[in-house]
């Protein structure tokens, strides 16, 4: 065998470092910006247009979070470990708006099972090229009242626990979950299954984004690369880059570890 090529244990035991590494530098950077944001810096002597970084990075750290969670039910976040797939994904999504997991769980496997069709949740087919009508029929799909009144409570026992101020968990926590859920919309759903002129390649309605990693990064984690997320369901996000070359150049996409693959 080619010393290069990991056997499939090692390629398992790699891709789980990586992936938890990656998982916990994400929720710790999202709980720091959090953190400092409503309880260090002193908004009363800091200039409020500092507030917009803040906001902004902490969108796109709350990407990142629902990303871990995605991550997590395909099993590809902690390779042939469902037990940690479960604790991770959970955390995510419940810092990410106090989603449950297991509830979003056979929602997304049914959109890889039934990808641009009427019974696909994160499709609308009487509005497959118009954003407006999905984005709001998407998001009702997953900020249901039980999701709403989820965050609500949560919100409301943090503000009791904390002493919190609400602008400033309005701002830092509500905000940054709402602007996440377009971002994620427009990025990693409209965009790909969207209906236009050209036609999809195969059965997976999907199409990929030709970004350049840096801004695939900063978009959606990568999602934009999403036919080969589809082809390769398994692939974790920070390998997405490595299919979408290998698809360019006319292989096929690398996917995940074997033992990755089901639910998680």
């Amino acid at each position: 065998m080619n010393g290069n090529v990991l056997s499939p244990a090692r390629a398992r035991q790699r891709d789980t470092i990586v992936g938890l590494t990656l998982a916990l530098a994400i929720i710790g950077a999202w709980l720091a910006v959090h953190v400092s944001a409503i309880f260090i810096v002193d908004w009363q002597v800091t200039p409020g247009w500092l507030a917009l970084p803040f906001v902004a990075v902490q969108t796109w750290l709350s990407v990142g979070l629902f990303i871990v969670a995605h991550d997590c039910m395909h099993g590809s976040l902690a390779p042939g470990r469902p037990a940690v797939n479960r604790a991770f994904g959970r955390v995510a999504l419940f810092l990410y708006a106090a989603f449950s997991y297991d509830r979003l769980l056979p929602k997304h496997h049914m959109h890889h099972r039934r990808p641009g069709s009427p019974q696909d949740p994160d499709f609308h087919a009487d509005a497959p090229d118009a954003f407006a009508p999905w984005f709001l029929r998407f998001f009702l799909e997953y900020y249901g009242w039980r999701e709403l009144g989820a965050m609500a409570a949560a919100m409301a026992l943090y503000i009791l626990a904390t002493g919190v101020s609400v602008p400033a968990l309005l701002l830092f926590y509500a905000v940054p979950a709402v602007l996440s859920a377009v971002q994620l919309f427009y990025f990693g759903t409209f965009r790909p299954h969207r209906i236009d002129a050209a036609p999809f390649a195969d059965r997976h309605n999907t199409r990929t984004d030709g970004f350049p990693p840096l801004l695939s990064l900063l978009t959606c984690f990568h999602f934009g690369y999403h036919h080969e997320h589809h082809l390769a369901p398994t692939t974790p996000w920070w390998r997405l880059p490595a299919a979408h070359r290998a698809m360019t150049a006319g292989a096929v996409p690398p996917a995940g570890p074997a033992a990755a693959r089901g639910r998680a």
